[in-house]
């Protein structure tokens, strides 16, 4: 089994508590805030980890090879703003149809499939677009199936804004995982942890520096608010730094379209998560999703190349 399978699905257990760490901010903080404290705090530890990694392989293993090209900024930039933008798009879409644009924000998985394809040159191949079609049918059951809306709706629906904002935030965040898998591997040939690290540490401070521009522009004085809060905003940080950590060291391993496709094991453990602490039943029909993205992953780890 490649490194890549279970370093994803840690990562994506860490995402589902980082969303729920940063649900609980909303209620005192815009959506902006949120998502800025996410990055302002992670960003300063991202840069220290990023420095301590590449002076431990100095001394033990001699001088490292990273390679600090035009390609490796343009790929981390484009990424960091692709993901700080698809963010602001969902939430969008969710003021104008939650469901509706969940549901087609998974299209992601798909979108990242031709992104990979089309910028890397990374087809996953007829058995691996099969398997990420099988994993997204059950995601679309579960994301749309808690609020009612069946699939038949969600075709119908195709049109409606907030639909077309979903597959829009979707194809922004296949964009940036491909990005980011690009920015890794312009890195050079170094140990894949080192340049995940470095270049999640770039990206961090990319969206900190833009992100604090824009709030300092349009929401003076939230910047100030997000740093009085560190007890309460640092857990967020942490969580998804580690989080980031795992999912930028899987995409330097393999492809980003299967990585990002087994993550939608995430929407599993979010599900199983919120039955557990609400006590709800679980329906058949997010039995059948949860049943789907099990096969679509067991497929994914048996397709994906090593």
């Amino acid at each position: 089994m490649g490194a890549w399978i279970p370093i994803t699905v840690a990562a994506a257990l860490l995402q589902t508590v980082r969303t729920a760490l940063q649900k609980r901010l909303t209620a005192d903080f815009s959506a902006t805030e949120a998502t800025f404290a996410r990055f302002v705090f992670a960003a300063p530890v991202a840069v220290a980890l990023a420095g301590a990694l590449v002076a431990g392989h100095t001394a033990w293993a001699g001088p490292v090879g990273l390679t600090f090209t035009a390609g490796f900024f343009a790929h981390a930039v484009v990424g960091a703003a692709a993901q700080v933008a698809a963010t602001i798009l969902l939430v969008q879409g969710f003021a104008r149809g939650f469901a509706f644009a969940t549901a087609w924000s998974k299209t992601e998985t798909v979108q990242t499939a031709i992104f990979a394809a089309v910028l890397l040159g990374e087809p996953v191949g007829l058995a691996g677009a099969a398997a990420i079609g099988v994993s997204l049918a059950g995601v679309l059951l579960l994301s749309a199936g808690g609020s009612g809306v069946g699939p038949l709706a969600l075709i119908a629906g195709l049109g409606r804004r907030a639909a077309l904002i979903g597959i829009a935030s979707g194809g922004l965040f296949g964009l940036s995982a491909v990005s980011y898998r690009g920015a890794a591997l312009a890195l050079g040939d170094d140990p894949a942890l080192m340049r995940a690290v470095v270049t999640l540490a770039v990206v961090t401070c990319v969206q900190t520096v833009g992100m604090a521009l824009v709030m300092a522009w349009r929401m003076p004085g939230g910047v100030t608010r997000v740093a009085r809060a560190w007890r309460r905003t640092g857990p967020v940080a942490l969580t998804g730094l580690v989080g980031s950590i795992g999912w930028f060291t899987a995409m330097t391993l393999q492809n980003a379209a299967y990585v990002r496709a087994l993550g939608q094991v995430e929407l599993v453990f979010t599900v199983l998560v919120a039955r557990r602490v609400f006590r709800e039943p679980l329906p058949a029909r997010e039995l059948a999703g949860i049943a789907l993205i099990g096969a679509g992953v067991l497929l994914i780890v048996l397709v994906a190349p090593l």
